[in-house]
């Protein structure tokens, strides 16, 4: 087996000029410092065992659906590499690993069949290794993707018998992992999953009142699964609460997606159309979980539409969650379109009667990044934590995610990719911003990178690379980037990169092109 061999010169060169303006040591000692990734993003793997064709698997090989027509089937085989890419974090010296459960890898068929051995062996494996390097595993029941089988048996989210099925999941995960799993989040951006999925039908499964989708009501159908979505998270927290929690000592909480919105003019309808952004992009979700009812943003405009809670419901609400994980990347000018007429766009759903966008009198709110509506604008992380922290009184947080995009075009070379300066640019100004939001009194416990390896962005395919580590889509070579041995030098303590440590630290792993399953 042999190394790739790409030089250091260049990166010597870089290195010598960048100055860290943090260190691990101005953040609380027991703050993780992670990174994250998701099942579908990077596992491959798709039909290995008994596992079943999820979601994600049956949508990404539909035609159209991806801009670049590719799928997870491989993406990076971490299934298979899992232990090389444990060892890359512990090269970095994170203390914690946020990743996914894949549902159909552990029931294939939900409730309605057997656990597969192979599934809960791999992850197994993956959590003691985990541990074994003084890792946290950070776990997340649910990023998206679900038995396509619960899809076609009874439309997945839009039926109660989800929460059922859900909660069955959940008890396998709890009673196997749970001796050795801490941080249990239940749904990762249900806001998106919703939006996404029902309203604009750009994610599974496909459902919106456009002709491009395969079926749905856009006017019905988000309330209707946000609805299941939630009362699921409250049955898996309530389960958690009762029979697995005091002997097992960790933590359940909830991720949500959170652009910060910022009035595109000084104005009285504009600063509403901001509050209704927040509620129809945050507090859909998170104030039936801590108050027990929807908003009231949310509520006066939905009507009816809205489901309504029983008081059986919210007496199952009211175990609430231990935290909040917080999904920030960005920030978004918001125009009123309830008191003026507007183009209304998909995300927040359009019943914000909102528009966003990112420039004003022609001006952007921020340096752009190659990520479509991804903005640099770094006190929108401080923004957005102090909003949590008044809404919901400063109940714990973790920020779950927060990362650059590199674009990734044909002809681009690795050294270029490499090269990631705007990537340790965005995390040094969205870490200090972070700071001073914790300085405030925030009662924020972690912060995790988005993502660990270059991989599968959805419906951006393989045209986005937001890894700390570039991957070589042919070989899965993992190499480090610049902001790899930032990040390590960050969490050494170390305010200027060290030269030195570079010819140790920027390295390719071994090429695995023996081990794809095509």
């Amino acid at each position: 087996m042999k190394k790739a061999s790409l030089g250091f010169v260049w990166f010597l060169q870089l290195i010598s000029s960048i100055i860290c303006v943090l260190d691990r040591s101005q953040f609380p000692p027991s703050f993780l410092f992670g990174t994250a990734t998701s099942s579908y993003q990077i596992e491959g793997a798709y039909l290995a065992s008994n596992k079943s064709l999820s979601n994600w698997d049956v949508f990404t090989h539909l035609p159209d659906k991806i801009v670049d027509g590719s799928n997870a089937d491989v993406t990076d085989n971490h299934y298979y590499l899992y232990m090389e890419d444990v060892e890359l974090m512990d090269s970095l010296g994170v203390n914690a690993y946020r990743f996914s459960i894949s549902w159909s890898r552990v029931l294939p068929k939900g409730r309605f069949g057997d656990v597969d051995p192979v599934g809960i062996e791999f992850y197994d494996k993956l959590i003691d290794a985990l541990l074994n390097k003084g890792i946290q595993p950070f776990v997340t029941l649910n990023h998206y993707d679900l038995p396509q089988y619960l899809e076609d048996r009874y439309g997945s989210w839009l039926s109660f018998q989800m929460q059922e099925d859900y909660t069955h999941f959940v008890e396998v995960c709890f009673e196997t992992f749970g001796d050795r799993v801490k941080y249990w989040s239940t749904f990762n951006e249900p806001n998106i999953t919703v939006t996404l999925g029902y309203l604009s039908g750009s994610y599974p499964p496909n459902h919106c009142s456009d002709s491009s989708c395969i079926s749905g009501d856009s006017e019905i159908e988000p309330y209707i699964a946000a609805h299941n979505l939630i009362l699921a998270h409250a049955s898996a927290v309530n389960l958690y609460r009762k029979k697995y929690q005091v002997k097992q000592g960790g933590m359940i909480g909830i991720v949500v997606d959170c652009i910060w919105y910022e009035p595109l003019r000084d104005t009285p309808t504009d600063r509403l159309a901001v509050q209704r952004a927040l509620a129809f992009g945050v507090a859909w979700f998170l104030d039936p979980i801590i108050y027990g009812d929807y908003p009231p943003e949310v509520r006066q405009i939905v009507g009816s539409r809205l489901p309504i809670f029983s008081e059986q419901e919210k007496e199952l609400l009211s175990n609430k969650l231990d935290f909040i994980g917080i999904n920030h990347y960005t920030t978004l000018y918001v125009k009123d379109c309830l008191f003026s007429h507007c183009e209304r766009l998909g995300t927040p759903p359009g019943d914000a009667f909102v528009h966003f966008t990112g420039e004003r009198d022609g001006v952007l709110i921020g340096e752009p990044t190659p990520a479509p509506t991804f903005y640099l604008v770094p006190d929108g992380m401080e923004k957005t934590i102090m909003y949590f922290k008044e809404r919901y009184n400063n109940t714990p947080m973790f920020i779950t995610e927060n990362g650059y995009a590199q674009a990734n075009y044909l002809g681009d070379s690795v050294k270029d990719l490499l090269n990631d300066t705007k990537r340790i640019e965005y995390l040094q100004s969205y870490l200090e911003s972070l700071k001073s939001a914790i300085s405030q009194g925030a009662d924020v416990r972690g912060f995790i990178i988005w993502s660990l390896l270059d991989n599968f962005e959805w419906t951006y395919g393989y045209t986005l690379r937001f890894g700390l580590y570039y991957v070589n889509w042919t070989t899965l070579e993992r190499i480090p980037k610049l902001s790899a041995l930032w990040y390590k030098q960050f969490l050494n303590g170390e305010k200027k990169i060290d030269q030195d440590s570079s010819h140790t630290t920027i390295r390719p792993l071994l090429s695995h092109s023996n081990v794809l399953q095509k």
